[in-house]
């Protein structure tokens, strides 16, 4: 039976397809993912089964993920939309809208067609979702964690201080390990703060 359309409106949502992105880029860019990992991403952001990818779909998807981080790195909006700017024009399809086959509400998609490959639909979502991000904020999408450990990608959601880590665990371990730094002998003359 197919969901009600606010129940698939609220899986697909901007947001959502941004969230979906940022998680797909951080799973495809760690070279030591799998089908497996990349599939149970796509579950837990809404994907029906069957999911089925072979090593090509990998393959192509972590080639997109690497188009993708791009948006992500960068730290300012004319840097974001110029990046955008270049995968909407060398990447995508004519934007359309679609209801696969009366399978879903109407949305739009900048794919070629309802069944094309997986690397192009998730270039082209995700194209789509973080373009709206840029125009809806006037920012960039999000930013890449600053801790040397980490590099993941995250979204830069609502005010506040400019976010800089991924997560508040990379957030704290930064923050001890330059707390350390500051109390070592080889700290103590640093001009850090003690």
């Amino acid at each position: 039976m197919p969901s009600s359309p606010d129940d698939w409106s609220t899986r697909h949502s901007v947001l959502a397809t941004a969230r979906r992105t940022a998680a797909l880029v951080n799973v495809l860019s760690d070279e030591r993912s799998d089908a497996r990992d990349i599939t149970s991403v796509l579950r837990d952001f809404g994907e029906s089964d069957p999911i089925d990818l072979t090593p090509d779909d990998v393959a192509g998807m972590r080639e997109a993920a690497a188009l993708l981080w791009e948006v992500f790195a960068a730290e300012h909006t004319d840097t974001a939309a110029a990046a955008l700017n270049r995968l909407l024009r060398e990447r995508t399809g004519r934007l359309r809208l679609s209801s696969h086959g009366g399978g879903s509400p109407w949305h739009p998609h900048l794919d070629h067609d309802d069944e094309a490959p997986w690397e192009e639909w998730f270039l082209t979502s995700s194209c789509m979702a973080l373009t709206v991000l840029v125009w809806d904020s006037q920012q960039p999408p999000g930013g890449v964690c600053s801790s040397p450990s980490c590099r993941r990608v995250f979204l830069a959601r609502g005010g506040g201080p400019e976010r800089r880590y991924c997560s508040r665990r990379c957030a704290t371990r930064e923050r001890v390990a330059a707390h350390r730094r500051s109390r070592s002998p080889s700290g103590a003359g640093d001009g850090e703060p003690g």
